[in-house]
């Protein structure tokens, strides 16, 4: 699903324009962005965490010479860990 596919189902289901629908959509995922730049965990109960964690410095190699090594710095990235009710849900759909 991609974010205009988003945007008309929720437009439909709640009757808003998809114009507002778009503008409430792009300003959560702005928060959320912003929010997780200044390193805040974002909590959405039932679905997911979303949080910042600092990679370790490690050594990395070419795969296509392995022979070639280059020091990889530490660094932030974004971890997502689903909530309880996404997990059984994608569970409950992989074994169907």
């Amino acid at each position: 699903m991609i974010k205009k596919e988003l945007i008309n189902q929720i437009a439909e289901e709640t009757g808003f324009l998809p114009i507002d629908v778009r503008a409430v959509v792009q300003l959560a995922l702005d928060k959320i962005v912003e929010a997780i730049a200044n390193g805040e965990r974002i909590e959405f109960r039932d679905f997911g965490v979303f949080e910042t964690v600092q990679r370790r410095p490690r050594i990395g190699r070419n795969p296509n010479n392995p022979r070639q090594i280059y020091h990889v710095p530490a660094h932030h990235v974004v971890r997502f860990k689903p909530g309880k009710i996404m997990k059984q849900k994608v569970a409950a759909a992989r074994n169907a």
